[in-house]
């Protein structure tokens, strides 16, 4: 193996381990790069995380903008490219899953299948979003999506109860199929004005909220923690109350009541937590699960939006909450781009031993 430094020439080098780039051709040096792990990349069902936390920041202007504290346009333009990102992914992760015949694996995946639900949930939103500001045959996409969501939710729920499974596999995660979905589908159909669907979806959300956290806390409490690489769905819990506040605010029309302050009280519990996870977090390494960050941090900001709209409290609070997040979420956009260019942030598949060699010779996976 050659110890020359990498600024030496590359005739001293082996011909095999040098990268040289036309650029440094022409300057008589080489630059060696490290090469990219081997295998096809694998997009995973928690990559439609990105379009979600996207739609979650759109959610946040678009609530500020029905105030009049800021214009409608930064908000329109989140949700386009919240559209963009689902149809990339979607390709992305539909192409994969019928070039390896894995269909039935990705959405039963005990770790990453509950994820694929957002995959129906974001374009329930980009209807919505259409069904306000178009024309009204968007109301019926929106409400085929809404049946497609909670349907799915359901046959994802009957899947755990025919297959089973240990406590140790449950992560925050599993909220998304029927809890996100009931919640999230009847804050768009409050939006609507089909007020008695709302109420009828909201109950979905909160029964399955109230049955399957009792069930997470129990894994968390009592058994080991959780791999590092599922430490960010730990940011999911803040989700349900606040998600639930504002699709309650949709019922009541933007009325600060009762059920609001008890979702409000249990959000502020959640919100704590979230404080006491930093240092948890700071040791993370970085991969494309810090999505699940973004929609449930912006969803708690579009509720704090609500409730001091509502409550009539200073405008420089709204300001500072969108600032708040929109750096943050931009952050996190910059942070995922620089993984996605140096090839860290797709995980890859195990390319198949050649003939003759030991499986660890040929390749290994990256996350």
């Amino acid at each position: 193996m050659s110890t020359s430094p990498p600024e030496e020439h590359s005739r001293t080098r082996p011909r095999t381990r040098t990268r040289t780039s036309p650029r440094s051709s022409k300057a008589g040096r080489s630059t060696w790069r490290a090469p990219r792990p081997p295998g096809r990349l694998h997009p995973r069902a928690n990559l439609f995380g990105v379009p979600m936390g996207v739609a979650g920041l759109a959610q946040c202007w678009t609530a500020a903008a029905a105030a009049d504290h800021v214009p409608q346009w930064p908000g329109l333009s989140l949700w386009v490219l919240t559209g963009m990102l689902w149809l990339v992914i979607s390709v992305a992760f539909v192409g994969n899953a019928a070039r390896s015949h894995r269909w039935r694996s990705e959405v039963t995946d005990p770790t990453f299948g509950v994820f694929s639900s957002l995959g129906v949930l974001v374009p329930t939103l980009l209807a919505l979003v259409l069904a306000l500001h178009s024309v009204a045959e968007w109301r019926v996409v929106f409400l085929v999506f809404v049946g497609l969501s909670t349907g799915y939710g359901g046959w994802v729920t009957a899947g755990w109860v025919v297959n089973g499974g240990s406590l140790e596999r449950w992560h925050p995660g599993y909220l998304l199929p029927t809890v996100a979905t009931g919640l999230v589908c009847a804050a768009g159909a409050g939006q609507l004005g089909y007020r008695t669907l709302a109420v009828a979806l909201f109950g979905y959300g909160l029964v399955c909220w109230f049955s399957l956290t009792s069930i997470i806390w129990l894994r968390l409490f009592t058994l080991p923690p959780m791999p590092p690489a599922l430490a960010p769905t730990l940011a999911i819990e803040l989700a349900p109350p606040v998600v639930a506040g504002n699709a309650w605010f949709t019922v009541t029309g933007g009325r600060v009541d009762a059920v609001v302050l008890v979702l409000g009280g249990y959000a502020a519990l959640m919100a704590v937590v979230q404080l006491r996870l930093l240092a948890l977090y700071r040791r993370l390494s970085f991969a494309a699960g810090w999505w699940a960050f973004a929609f449930s941090y912006a969803a708690a900001v579009a509720f704090a939006i609500r409730c001091l709209t509502a409550t009539g409290a200073a405008t420089g609070l709204v300001d500072v909450l969108l600032g708040v997040i929109t750096l943050g979420i931009g952050a996190l956009t910059v942070r995922s781009l620089v993984a996605l260019h140096a090839g860290t942030l797709l995980p890859r598949e195990l390319p198949a031993a050649a003939p003759g060699l030991p499986v660890g010779q040929s390749g290994q996976r990256t996350s």
